[in-house]
C-alpha cells in the first residue's frame, strides 16, 4: 500500500448514525467489524459514539464514553499496529480514549465546541482531524448558504491549523477535513470536491469523509447508504488526484482497491 495515502475504516459504535447505526450493537461486535476493515486494509480506524448525520440529538459524555471505551480497548489489544482515532468534540471523551489506546483525535467542530481540545492533542502529542461545519447537526442542513463556499471552508480550515499550531501541535499531526455533507447542498459539495487542491494547497494532510452520503445518492439515484459504494469509490478517487492523503470510508476493500489503481496509475505520468 502507498505511503502516500491511507484509508480510515469507520467503527460507528452508535444506535442512529446515517449509514449502518445500530448494525454494531455490542463492542464485541465493533472489534470484529474493526478487524474486519484491518483486513481489507484499514490503517486508521474512527471510532465514533455520537452521531454527527443530519439531525442527530446529542449525546451525554457518559454514554458516549460507555460506547467507545471498550470498543477502543479492543482494537489495540487486538491490532497494535493499526492506529485508532477517536470521532469526538468532547475533551473528556478524547482523553480517556487517548489512555484507552487511541493516538488520534477527530474534531468534527475544528475545536470549535470545546477549544480545550487543541490543548489536549498538544499535551498527548497525537494526531489530530480538524472539520469544517457550520451550525451543529441538529442544524446544519437548514438551507447552508455561502458567497464562495471554497474559499471560505480554507479560510475557517486555515484559521483552525492556525490556532492548533499555536497550542503546540506539530504541523504534520493536523489535518483538514471539509466536511462534505456537514452544512452543504449538492453544489457546495460538488465545489468542494472539484477544487480540493486548494485545500490541499494549504500544505497540512487533507482528509476526505464522503463514504454512502446522500449527495452520491442525489447523484447516482441510489436511495440506500449500502447502494452507493460505487459513486463513493469514484468520488474518493477524484479527491486523491486533488491532493486528499486519508480516506474515511465504510467500505475499505472497494476503496484500497480503487486507489491502489489511482496511484499506480498516476504515477505512471509522474504525479
Amino acid at each position: 500500500m502507498s505511503a502516500a495515502w491511507k484509508v480510515m475504516g469507520v467503527c460507528n459504535a452508535t444506535p442512529d448514525s446515517f449509514s449502518d447505526g445500530g448494525l454494531l450493537p455490542t463492542a464485541e461486535a465493533a472489534v470484529a467489524h474493526s478487524l474486519g476493515l484491518i483486513e481489507q486494509g484499514a490503517m486508521i480506524i474512527d471510532v465514533g459514539g455520537e452521531s454527527t448525520r443530519p439531525g442527530a440529538e446529542p449525546v451525554a459524555e457518559a454514554e458516549e464514553l460507555s460506547r467507545v471505551i471498550p470498543v477502543i480497548e479492543g482494537i489495540a489489544a487486538a491490532a497494535p499496529q493499526v492506529q485508532i482515532s477517536i470521532d469526538t468534540t468532547k475533551v473528556a471523551v478524547a482523553c480517556a480514549a487517548l489512555e484507552a489506546g487511541a493516538s488520534y483525535v477527530n474534531d468534527v467542530s475544528g475545536f470549535t465546541r470545546e477549544p480545550q481540545m487543541a490543548q489536549l492533542v498538544a499535551d498527548a502529542g497525537c494526531d489530530c482531524c480538524l472539520m469544517h461545519m457550520i451550525g451543529s447537526p441538529q442544524t446544519m442542513q437548514d438551507e447552508p448558504q455561502y458567497d464562495d463556499v471554497v474559499a471560505e471552508v480554507c479560510e475557517f480550515l486555515s484559521e483552525r491549523a492556525e490556532l492548533a499550531l499555536g497550542a503546540g501541535i506539530a504541523r504534520e499531526r493536523i489535518a483538514l477535513d471539509p466536511g462534505i455533507g456537514f452544512g452543504k447542498t449538492l453544489e457546495h459539495n460538488l465545489d468542494l470536491l472539484a477544487n480540493l487542491d486548494q485545500l490541499a494547497a494549504l500544505g497540512y494532510r487533507v482528509v476526505i469523509g464522503l463514504s454512502r452520503k446522500r449527495f452520491l445518492g442525489e447523484l447516482t439515484g441510489a436511495e440506500r447508504p449500502d447502494q452507493r459504494v460505487a459513486a463513493t469509490v469514484a468520488a474518493n478517487v477524484l479527491a486523491f488526484e486533488r491532493g486528499a492523503s486519508v480516506f474515511r470510508v465504510h467500505d475499505v476493500r472497494a476503496t484500497v482497491d480503487g486507489l491502489k489503481l489511482a496511484s499506480a496509475t498516476l504515477a505512471r505520468d509522474g504525479r
